[in-house]
């Protein structure tokens, strides 16, 4: 007996442990690469074999929320798309890539319903988005890259990352500004016009909820400057030559974007029903553009909405949506009822960098996406967890 409870205090503390670094680990994942091939595997693994061993010796299944049927369904779909389409080349890779990511949103939503303070997911998200800026930052001052990559191969998704942090600062109480601009400046030196247009949105619905302080945008804004007078100062040469290859790639970008939305929608237009499969935008894209880009045979779609639907079809890419519209009418439901609303609006702006950058983006693979619909599940749970403990005695 005693045993067994040192095991449930030990397997609480690793689940919170193993939650943290799990967000922490999504922006280093080219890190981890490095080190080991299957290195960034192990951090969702643990969180998953450890709930589980939990959970059985509590013998305590999940509590129900509306997510989990939308993800169920979702997983049926995809599952019945890669059975239909399993000799496609990609089908069983892009499969694995799926399958993992509604398995770790279950596992935190449960977790972080339980046992993991929302506010310590939200700091280890921000966490290890400040060390993927600094790497980024420090593969364009000292590596000699001419935009900030760091622990990612593009500087579009190390974008994206840090985008998606910056916002949940808000909810954070310390290191708010140094964070801030270690986060700007990164993404800003990855040249990423999908970032940029993501970090409009995010700062314009902070202030709309009035979320974000003046006293602290003022002061970010001016450190901002400072090291962009500075980088101009110091660095200007390679500040032309970054931006000068940038405008040279921008419209080549916008070119091949074009041709590789044509190509999903004309998947979606001859496959509605469940799609060409997992991977198979990238296996049939060739024939789709009519080998519109000789040098690049198997390419992302450049957007995460078009892909999952030419990849799903029409269900799956319904049932997609409807877990992002999901999430966001829940969100909007626990900021109205909850004693402090400042993170929850914080999440709130995290998701909407998501949405905007993965218009331009194949997303659907990175961890941000599937923390928040995490996250905002999870505080329902422990909204209507304590919403059921206050009627108890009344109902008595």
């Amino acid at each position: 007996m005693t045993w067994r409870l040192t095991w449930c205090r030990d397997g609480h503390w690793l689940l919170r442990a193993f939650a943290c670094v799990a967000v922490f680990a999504a922006p280093l994942e080219g890190y981890l690469l490095q080190a080991h091939g299957q290195l960034a595997k192990l951090p969702p693994a643990l969180l998953v074999v450890t709930w589980v061993v939990v959970r059985v010796r509590q013998r305590r299944a999940p509590e129900p929320h509306p997510v989990h049927a939308v993800l169920a369904l979702f997983a049926v779909v995809l599952l019945v798309s890669s059975a239909l389409h399993a000799g496609g080349p990609y089908a069983a890779e892009y499969l694995l890539r799926w399958l993992p990511f509604l398995l770790v949103t279950v596992v935190l939503i449960d977790v972080v319903a339980r046992e993991v303070p929302i506010r310590a997911i939200l700091a280890a998200t921000v966490a290890g988005a400040v060390v993927a800026a600094l790497g980024g930052l420090h593969s364009l001052l000292a590596a000699g890259e001419t935009r900030a990559t760091g622990p990612l191969e593009d500087p579009n998704d190390l974008a994206y990352f840090l985008v998606a942090a910056l916002p949940l600062l808000v909810a954070l109480r310390r290191g708010v500004v140094v964070a801030a601009v270690v986060l700007v400046a990164a993404a800003a030196a990855t040249f990423s016009r999908g970032g940029a247009l993501a970090l409009t949105a995010v700062v314009a619905w902070l202030l709309a909820r009035r979320a974000l302080p003046l006293k602290a945008l003022t002061a970010a804004a001016a450190a901002l400057t400072a090291l962009g007078v500075a980088a101009v100062l110091f660095a200007g040469p390679e500040l032309d030559r970054a931006i000068s290859e940038k405008s040279h790639i921008a419209g080549t970008n916008v070119d091949t974007r074009e041709l590789r939305w044509q190509a999903a929608a004309r998947m979606v237009a001859d496959h509605p029903g469940l799609g060409v499969g997992p991977g198979g935008f990238r296996a049939g894209y060739p024939a789709a553009s009519h080998n519109a880009e000789i040098d690049e045979q198997t390419p992302v779609a450049h957007s995460m909405y078009l892909e999952v639907a030419a990849e799903l079809g029409v269900p799956g890419f319904a049932l997609f949506a409807a877990l992002l519209a999901l999430t966001a009418v829940t969100s909007e439901r626990v900021r109205r009822v909850t004693t402090d609303p400042v993170p929850m609006i914080a999440v709130q702006a995290s998701l909407i960098a998501v949405v905007v950058a993965s218009t331009f983006l194949s997303q659907q693979y990175y961890l941000p996406l599937w923390s928040l619909v995490a996250v905002v599940a999870a505080a329902d749970l422990r909204l209507r967890r304590t919403s059921d403990v206050a009627c108890a005695p009344r109902d008595q």
